[in-house]
């Protein structure tokens, strides 16, 4: 037997239960139920006896009796009425001579009755009742002995004794049966403990061959969830992340594919660059826009490197937090400074609506960050000259930034897209699609959200934050 099975550790388990069980009903539940049926037939016994003692009391106190011949006749009467066999001992006592006892008259017409002395002595010596056990003729038998005479000696004793044959056999016939239910549970708990075990083994036989499939990087169809039991939850755990690790597979290979792409782009394009700087017949003009035009690719890999940065350190979770009292009206105030020479440029017209100071507890760097990334976003994708709105506010204990533009607009079809990674919307803006992601990604650290609304001629992206807004 191999005790690493699951089916033989139940068996054993199931087993051991049951034998417990067993053993605890014949060392403790039988011997109680045995000494509750010699206490009840002892007891039956003793309401018999001073029931029936009367009419020996009668006799023992008349003046010529003791020697009449109807005593024999008197205990014989007593005893089929009790049920029981009635000894009738004479008690003599005096200071110098120890109690005796000798017979009168027996209901078995029996002269020596030895084993029965002592609880008739304990009668007379005490002069009151008394009840116990004893042997009889080689039979265990309750007693119950009674001091017949005087209030101060008693002159007789009737001791009353019946046999516990009954108690004996329906004791022995209780073990018997239980001899048999003990084997009979045996039986069902092992067969018991193997069909529950063949159930649990095949259900965790599956789960583990899907778990090494996906350890293996081959991801499986969802696996039934049969029960509500722990196995049933653990098995929708399991197809929980096998769904979580798949979509993580995926996103790691876009995220690589894309990065890649991304990367090699202006790499390439550097190296033509380059190749064209070379030529020794280039004039200054066309040098000067080939330079230009290489800052432009080397400001993208830098943006670029910063951004995969901080997506990996958003991804492995170490990215940390500050906890400030900030107004975001002087943030936003701060960022759209950052952003005059846009404006200079005709690149924008950036609008600031912020009529109150507007204070929340956050990380000040990463809202900067948020909120360049929304105004950066907004100047990209829409013509010159656009105008950009930036408006904060406090409702129901929230505070919002809000980031609106008056250009084309977004597609409502790709409006859901435009937080994933990656995703540029057009080849033509110079970004790397990681913006919008990260800055969803830091909201999300501080218990707030990113939400857009989109319709045609105006695309507006807020920034909603708790008043009390705190990192992880």
């Amino acid at each position: 037997m191999r005790l690493r099975s699951l089916k033989n550790k139940l068996a054993l388990v199931f087993c051991g239960i049951t034998l417990l069980a067993m053993t605890g009903v014949w060392f403790y539940v039988v011997p109680q139920l045995e000494s509750s049926l010699r206490a009840q037939r002892r007891d039956d016994l003793k309401r018999v006896a001073l029931a029936t003692v009367d009419s020996l009391q009668r006799v023992e106190a008349g003046s010529n009796v003791r020697r009449a011949k109807h005593l024999d006749d008197l205990v014989r009467a007593i005893a089929d009425t009790a049920d029981a066999r009635v000894t009738l001992f004479a008690v003599q006592s005096s200071h110098a001579h120890p109690t005796q006892f000798w017979i009168l008259t027996d209901s078995a017409a029996a002269k020596q009755v030895n084993e029965t002395k002592l609880l008739a002595h304990e009668a007379a010596t005490g002069n009151r009742t008394r009840t116990g056990y004893g042997r009889l003729n080689g039979q265990t038998v309750t007693q119950a002995a009674l001091p017949i005479g005087s209030h101060k000696r008693a002159e007789w004793v009737a001791l009353y004794s019946r046999s516990l044959d009954g108690v004996t056999e329906t004791v022995s016939l209780i073990r018997r049966r239980l001899l048999v239910a003990a084997v009979l549970a045996g039986l069902l708990a092992i067969v018991g403990a193997y069909l529950v075990a063949g159930l649990l083994s095949r259900r965790v036989r599956r789960l583990e061959r899907a778990s090494r499939r996906v350890a293996a990087g081959q991801f499986v169809a969802p696996l039934p969830v049969k029960s509500r039991d722990e196995l049933g939850q653990l098995t929708a755990a399991f197809n929980d992340m096998q769904q979580r690790l798949a979509r993580v597979d995926r996103a790691r290979k876009e995220f690589v594919a894309n990065a890649s792409h991304e990367l090699r782009t202006p790499m390439f394009s550097l190296g033509g660059f380059i190749e064209l700087l070379e030529d020794e017949n280039l004039d200054e003009a066309s040098r000067a826009e080939l330079l230009s035009a290489m800052h432009g690719q080397v400001h993208r890999l830098q943006k670029l490197a910063v951004d995969l940065l901080d997506l990996s350190r958003l991804d492995a979770g170490s990215f940390e937090l500050e906890q400030d009292h900030v107004d975001l009206a002087e943030v936003a105030d701060m960022v759209a400074g950052e952003f005059t020479p846009a404006v200079r440029r005709g690149d924008a017209d950036i609008e600031l609506r912020i009529s109150e100071d507007i204070d929340v507890t956050c990380d000040r760097e990463r809202v900067a960050q948020i909120m360049r990334i929304l105004l950066d976003n907004a100047i990209r994708h829409t013509p010159s000259g656009t105008r950009v709105t930036i408006s904060a506010s406090r409702r129901n204990g929230n505070a919002k930034v809000t980031v609106a533009d008056s250009g084309p607009g977004i597609d409502s079809g790709t409006a859901p897209q435009v937080f994933d990674r990656f995703y540029t919307g057009d080849s033509n803006n110079g970004g790397v699609g990681l913006g919008l992601a990260i800055a969803k990604e830091l909201a999300e650290r501080m218990h707030g959200e990113i939400r857009l609304n989109a319709r045609p001629g105006r695309t507006a992206f807020t920034l909603e934050l708790p008043a009390g807004a705190h990192g992880e």
